[in-house]
């Protein structure tokens, strides 16, 4: 603990975002670049190094939190990196994307702000990058096993990663063109710029993993052979069934899946498209759906030029502090939170014609049905206010011009129909992830599944909790007796709820 008294002598600061008129004309990090390094080392002496520090508790990868906020608080950056590193394989992802429940669970949070721990956790990784203190760890020797890895999303690299560095042969199997899962072609540059996916991915080539893009298990490489070719296989594809919306009025062309829509914008990014055929450009778009996916299409439509741009949330719009009868502390309270994409579309282009809030959102609205311009195309969303059992309150119907309507509505598992499950002889839980049992093994021999194939839709923290944790098993698997690898979470935890 550096500064006894930090916590009540300083103030909570977090990193500054660029002005909203400036960041919305590049796709690069919302956030002043150079700006968090000024002002962390006082945010790290904010923290209280409890005697039993539920941050801990709170973040599915038990990270090291007090430890590295009073390194960072003496400006020890090596040592600080080396106790993040020690619990997370990628803090340069989570101090980006994650909603940051190790916060919820700081126990200052009882009775003032948290401590700005994903900040911390931010710029030490940041800085470890800069400074060298982040270099490939290749394993002193191999054991001449070999382990397939299906998915390189944040569960598939994390468990890629640990199982090269025990000296096990890996390849990681993906379909898409480019590695990174969602990290790559769902979350848009503004929010994490591909350069630290990029760096990452060049550190895991050189400790040794081998990589095979453009291929689909299932499809392009028969499953079952696959599995003969290996001595294990991890099935960490992720929950990419999207969910509907079947409502009259669906099928009209301009009605789209977020994830139809944000790859596309990626892309542009990326040099591949010289603009999106799915473009917002000039439109009024309609977010069906109110959490972080629906909140990436916001910016995304906002940065290409979107007439206007509303986001609906079915549910109530929640207070701004803790309930603390519902969500008492440590959990992770449902609170009304503004994202960078949630300011710009406040501050830029105000929904027509709709009582919103003051950032483009409209609460407890549901979506009854879709209308069509006579030739097809949608122009505009007839909505209802719904109370808290999701029923529609009678003489609350409202219309809603959209002619692009982007539904982000979440995911419901791993995809049924590409030939991997049956090839590998899979079966799926009654809500659509793959079965597995306590030591994340599936039905098939040697064949284990982690992330959001196996959890269901998560956060990026609990897919690389999961990719550790599974490594671990495979690993014991492989050698025969207890693996020396930490799993930091078993297949059955969940966080922490009322």
């Amino acid at each position: 603990m550096a500064d006894p008294k930090g916590f009540l002598t300083t103030p909570r600061e977090e990193w500054p975002r660029r002005p909203v008129a400036e960041r919305v004309r590049d796709w690069d990090e919302v956030c002043v670049p150079g700006a968090l390094l000024p002002i962390i080392g006082a945010q790290a002496d904010r923290c209280m190094d409890c005697g039993v520090p539920f941050c801990h508790e709170a973040c599915p990868l038990g990270n090291l939190i007090p430890e590295w906020n009073e390194l960072v608080s003496r400006e020890d950056w090596r040592a600080a990196a080396e106790r993040l590193h020690a619990t997370n394989n990628f803090p340069e992802f989570t101090g980006r994307l994650c909603p940051a429940p190790c916060e919820a669970g700081c126990v200052l949070a009882i009775n003032q702000p948290a401590v700005t721990i994903k900040n911390v956790e931010c710029a030490i990784a940041d800085r470890a990058w800069e400074e060298g203190f982040a270099p490939p760890a290749p394993p002193e020797r191999l054991t001449g096993r070999t382990v397939a890895v299906i998915g390189s999303g944040p569960a598939g690299l994390a468990a890629a990663q640990q199982l090269t560095r025990a000296g096990h042969t890996v390849a990681v199997y993906e379909r898409d063109d480019r590695l990174g899962g969602l990290m790559r072609y769902g979350i848009p540059a503004f929010k994490m710029e591909k350069r630290h996916l990029e760096r990452r991915l060049a550190q895991m080539r050189e400790e040794g993993t081998k990589f095979r893009t453009s291929t689909a298990v299932g499809r392009d490489v028969d499953a079952a052979e696959l599995r003969a070719r290996y001595d294990a296989v991890v099935v960490a594809t992720g929950a990419t069934v999207w969910r509907e919306l079947p409502v009259p009025g669906r099928e009209l062309a301009g009605i789209h899946q977020a994830m139809e829509y944000l790859p596309l914008a990626n892309r542009v990014c990326e040099g591949d498209l010289e603009s999106s055929p799915l473009s917002a450009a000039g439109r009024h778009v309609v977010v069906v759906g109110g959490g972080d996916t629906g909140s990436d299409c916001v910016g995304t439509a906002v940065r290409e030029g979107a007439a206007s741009v509303t986001q609906l949330d079915i549910y109530a719009r929640p207070g701004a502090a803790r309930d603390e009868e519902a969500q008492p502390w440590p959990t992770y309270p449902k609170v009304y939170r503004v994202s960078g994409s949630h300011e710009e579309a406040g501050a830029l282009r105000r929904a027509p014609g709709v009582e919103a809030d003051a950032h483009a959102r409209v609460f407890a609205a549901s979506t009854s049905r879709f209308v069509g311009d006579g030739e097809g195309r949608v122009s505009s969303l007839e909505m209802v206010e719904v109370d808290s059992g999701r029923r529609a309150v009678p003489g609350t119907e409202r219309s809603l011009r959209a002619d692009f309507v982007l539904l982000a509505l979440g995911f419901s598992g791993p995809e049924r129909g590409d030939g991997l499950l049956a090839g590998l002889g899979l079966s799926l839980e009654p809500r659509g992830t793959i079965s597995r049992g306590g030591d994340f093994g599936t039905a098939a021999p040697g064949v284990f599944a982690a992330g959001d194939a196996a959890r269901g839709q998560s956060l990026i923290v609990w897919a690389i909790a999961e990719g550790r944790a599974v490594a671990a098993a495979v690993d014991g698997y492989l050698t025969g007796s207890g693996s020396r690898l930490p799993a930091p979470i078993g297949p059955y935890d969940r966080p922490m709820t009322a």
